[in-house]
């Protein structure tokens, strides 16, 4: 590799010198994350992506949106349309996977989650932010050139090391994710206390077993809290070291691999933690590559076999996906040019929108302006960094969906129907479907997201009377139990927060609710 070239562009160089197998295990980690996150989203296509949903499409326009967006999944408000997307998602994400027209089937993934994800910004967290990130440097990587379907038909490269804009963009854009998360996490529990993680595992809402079985060891969570903050501080300065580069890059993976882990096994985060080992994958040097190759080189050539198996797509409307005669030396130097400045020129924006986002770095005078924040939303090149900043949210407890029966009964549509009970449950995590669900009740909190609380009362109303073993409902009250994090282990005693209440005419059959918040 690059390493052992002399000169001062040689040594400059050397941290964004990529190996080109580590390229194609980030191509095929990133899209298999895709196609979990389809498999996860695909059980809620009517609740959060269909009119019949939370979201409907008029709402979606009026509340959450901007000029520059686009979304495929917004042309309809029927789930039968957005099970077609989904499906063709999953199709382009398994053609990436299997490196079949890599290019094209990257584009294509990159479309269609950014479609996915401006359909529904209620459920969002900091790991779409980073997929859809790594589908767009994925885009002018040659993470297709080795380990896929398409290098069947192409000579073996004569160098496995890779260096290029795009390569420089993805090492980048990594340290930026950890640095603006520390920068980002300026409150005191952070930077003085060591208390975060104590008031992280303190909510009911996200800690999982593991994050119990540390609570109650205050010491031991000050040192976990600080030795978080200065990982994400400090550590992805070791990628740009210039000597000792593999080494600095086993450090980089070894430690983001099991901080990760660590998260998984303490919170609930949904899909965070995959999406993050994904991305590291394009860090691993030859070192490590090499000693897969030797522990995993008998599958080799059933790959190949399976791979050759695979038709040669051509388009019905004539248009040749591949170039119909070699391309000129000139033409190739000049794509080259226009892409590497292309690739340059986002990079820095991406540099300069988070500068903006972290008040600490920002110059002063220095916003970017709102005539290029176009640039960000159209390409979905935004991003956002504050995970648990700047300090851990306080405000936990549980919710209680009060549903009156036309007898009387009171019953909790968030249990299945059981009588209300408003002790604390032994497992709230257990109360979310799955993360999106988690998000979205958190979001669901916030006044200035109150606009959206009708339509999660009429969703309530609608599924439960489409059951006609359900008792019909005259009432519906949607009620947090409060419980504020407090410090020292205290306990504070859980309040009655309405969010939203339901009336309902009095035809059972016709469940459309009269909201007032």
């Amino acid at each position: 590799m690059d390493e052992a070239k002399p000169g001062f562009w040689g040594v400059l160089k050397r941290p964004f010198v990529l190996d080109l197998r580590a390229l194609a295990l980030l191509r095929m980690a990133t899209a298999a994350v895709v196609l979990v996150d389809l498999a996860i989203r695909s059980t809620d296509l009517e609740a959060h992506y269909a009119n019949m949903g939370v979201m409907p499409v008029p709402v979606l326009l009026e509340r959450a949106w901007t000029p520059y967006q686009f979304s495929l999944h917004a042309a309809s408000g029927l789930w039968q349309v957005e099970a077609v997307l989904f499906l063709l998602a999953a199709l382009v994400a398994g053609a990436l996977l299997l490196g079949y027209h890599t290019r094209l089937a990257t584009v294509a993934s990159w479309v269609l989650l950014v479609s996915l994800q401006n359909r529904n910004t209620l459920i969002g967290q900091g790991g779409d932010d980073l997929l859809r990130m790594l589908l767009f440097w994925g885009i002018f990587l040659p993470w297709g050139r080795v380990w896929s379907r398409d290098a069947r038909d192409k000579p073996a490269p004569a160098r496995l090391d890779y260096f290029g804009a795009a390569t420089v963009a993805y090492v980048v854009q990594l340290a930026l994710l950890y640095w603006c998360t520390a920068l980002l996490k300026n409150g005191a529990e952070w930077t003085r206390e060591g208390t975060a993680l104590y008031y992280a595992f303190s909510l009911d809402q996200l800690v999982l077993p593991g994050g119990r079985l540390l609570y109650p060891y205050p010491e031991l969570l000050r040192v976990l809290t600080f030795g978080a903050y200065f990982t994400e501080l400090l550590l992805p300065f070791a990628l740009f070291i210039p000597v000792g580069v593999r080494w600095w890059r086993l450090l980089v993976v070894g430690v983001l691999f099991f901080f990760h882990l660590t998260i998984s096994l303490t919170l609930f985060v949904g899909l965070f933690f995959l999406i993050n080992w994904a991305s590291i994958l394009g860090l691993l040097p030859p070192l490590a590559l090499d000693w897969l190759e030797r522990r995993f080189g008998r599958l080799a050539p059933l790959a190949r076999r399976w791979h050759a198996k695979l038709p040669t797509w051509q388009a019905p409307w004539r248009l040749r996906l591949e170039r119909t005669r070699p391309p000129t030396a000139g033409g190739l130097r000049l794509a080259r040019a226009a892409r590497e400045t292309f690739v340059a020129v986002v990079l820095a924006y991406v540099c300069l929108w988070n500068l903006d986002d972290v008040a600490v770095l920002r110059p002063r005078g220095g916003r970017l302006p709102d005539g290029l924040r176009w640039f960000g939303y159209l390409f979905r090149v935004d991003q956002h960094w504050g995970m648990f900043a700047p300090t851990v949210f306080k405000d936990d407890g549980w919710y209680i969906f009060e549903g009156t029966t036309a007898r009387g009964q009171v019953l909790d549509l968030n249990r299945g129907g059981a009588p209300v009970r408003y002790t604390k449950p032994a497992a709230i995590v257990s109360l979310f479907k799955n993360d999106r669900w988690r998000k979205y009740s958190e979001n669901y909190l916030f006044v200035d997201f109150a606009w959206m609380r009708p339509y999660y009362c009429n969703y309530l109303l609608r599924i439960w009377h489409e059951n006609p073993a359900h008792p019909p409902l005259r009432h519906l009250s949607v009620v947090y139990m409060k419980e504020v994090s407090l410090p020292n282990y205290q306990v504070a005693k859980p309040t009655r927060e309405v969010l939203c209440d339901c009336e309902l005419p009095p035809q059972p059959e016709a469940p459309s609710a009269t909201m007032r918040n």
